[in-house]
């Protein structure tokens, strides 16, 4: 994908401590703890803490088998920064030029856009929303309009689950901005309402629209995306790679993968192929219009 350099919405927190802001794995299904007003996540992740009592949310319903890097750390004295060239490039230009889309479509739209920022960090970092461990895998955080990411998970994405390529990791991303977008909505906040009301499954189906409609988020900002010479961002190829990453992360893959068995019920971000279909409708039609939420 072509795209220019950064901006001024990135933060590099990578080699820094965590401060010791740790959490026990594992668990089952906390069903008190409502994700989508606190905070969601890309999807290949397995628990993902939340700010009210620090509640542990297993995706599999108990299943585990989500992505959690199991690489080797970079190693690097406490505060220098361990991110690549390559991975600085990647994540500042990401969060440029998302913003820079989408804040073309609001303002045609009459509506005011505030910008997320994106943090990069390593194994754990405090948020607004409790803390952040690099097992949550990418995640949004509303109460301070933040995505955090912990680079290491790009290794992850390419050589455990095979999503290999640029426009996978910016997919990434732009599912996280397409979070954003949700709660300047105001869509996060209905499906919190929503689940509120609900059982588990029918919040669980609740949770995967908001994940459909944030990859479908993604798919407008790459349809919309311009390189710095005004055109396409887009390369020959770029759309297999999303398809690919796409497909890695349904429940029903993850599911069968990690346990051997799907249970749809338990299913909170959607199939394989509902999430191809979701980045290609965005692709095919540039248009948020065509991601509609009905919750």
């Amino acid at each position: 994908m072509r795209l220019g350099d950064g901006g001024d919405n990135f933060e590099d927190r990578t080699g820094q401590s965590s401060g010791g802001f740790g959490f026990g794995g594992g668990g089952g299904n906390a069903l008190g703890c409502l994700l989508p007003l606190v905070a969601s996540r890309f999807g290949i992740v397995g628990v993902v803490i939340l700010l009210l009592g620090y509640c542990v949310l297993t995706q599999m319903g108990g299943g585990g088998g989500g992505l959690i890097p199991t690489g080797t750390p970079t190693s690097a004295p406490t505060g220098q920064s361990t991110l690549s060239p390559e991975n600085r490039r990647l994540l500042s230009s990401a969060v440029a030029s998302t913003n820079t889309v989408w804040g073309q479509i609001f303002n045609r739209s009459g509506a005011r856009y505030t910008p997320p920022r994106l943090v990069a960090y390593t194994r754990g970092t405090q948020t607004a929303c409790g803390a952040g461990q690099a097992a949550m895998g990418p995640f949004y955080c509303p109460n301070d309009q933040r995505i955090y990411i912990d680079p290491e998970f790009f290794t992850e994405l390419s050589r455990r689950f095979g999503a290999p390529g640029d426009f996978a990791q910016y997919y990434v991303i732009a599912h996280e901005v397409g979070h954003h977008i949700q709660n300047l909505e105001g869509t996060l906040e209905q499906a919190h309402n929503a689940q509120a009301r609900a059982s588990e499954a029918e919040g669980n189906a609740t949770q995967v629209k908001v994940e459909l409609q944030a990859d479908c988020y993604a798919g407008v900002w790459a349809a919309n995306a311009k390189d710095p010479q005004g055109r396409a961002a887009l390369e020959p190829g770029d759309v297999e790679e999303g398809m690919r990453a796409a497909e890695a992360i349904g429940d029903d893959t993850l599911q069968r993968r990690s346990q051997g068995m799907v249970v749809p019920e338990s299913f909170t971000h959607g199939t394989s192929a509902q999430r191809m279909n979701a980045l290609q409708t965005g692709l095919r039609s540039g248009d948020p219009a065509a991601c509609k939420f009905n919750g």
